[in-house]
């Protein structure tokens, strides 16, 4: 696979984890949209088939929800570790709750690489290549709009 299919494939499902992971990351400021919406996305670059669609829901609620897990259980140790700052440290403690948080970000970053290989076994070859054009374009822009913005702001 190339490096920029490989990273299309990556952003796509970035952006599919995204909401749940700022959902739990900042709770109470607003609800991120559901599987089901964001699987509607994809279907609207990549033309899903309805065993595809259903297959996705099941794989992201459920990828999902694992993060959303580990999330919260490393929001936990952060906050272990927040507390022992203190002249009456304890140095073991300190190193076995950093060793869980390393662990917690290990686990959380395989579960993203799962559902990324899992999305993109989802897909058919047309559908990835679609999806590999689309996302080019949509960079192709990104870039076009960061040299108009570094246009606009050179002194004149």
């Amino acid at each position: 696979m190339t490096v920029l299919k490989s990273l299309a494939v990556s952003t796509l499902t970035l952006a599919l984890a995204a909401p749940a992971l700022a959902q739990q990351m900042a709770p109470g400021q607003g609800q991120a949209p559901s599987a089901e919406d964001q699987v509607s996305q994809l279907d609207e670059l990549v033309d899903l088939d309805d065993n595809q669609q259903q297959e996705l829901v099941t794989l992201l609620n459920d990828s999902q929800s694992r993060i959303q897990s580990l999330e919260g259980e490393a929001q936990q140790v952060q906050m272990q570790l927040q507390e022992s700052v203190g002249p009456e440290f304890d140095e073991t403690a300190i190193r076995q709750d950093a060793e869980r948080l390393g662990q917690l970000t290990g686990d959380m970053t395989a579960e993203s690489v799962l559902m990324q290989a899992r999305v993109e076994a989802t897909l058919t070859q047309e559908q990835r290549d679609e999806l590999q054009r689309q996302m080019e374009a949509q960079q192709e822009q990104m870039r076009q709009m960061q040299e108009q913005m570094q246009q606009q702001q050179q002194p004149q």
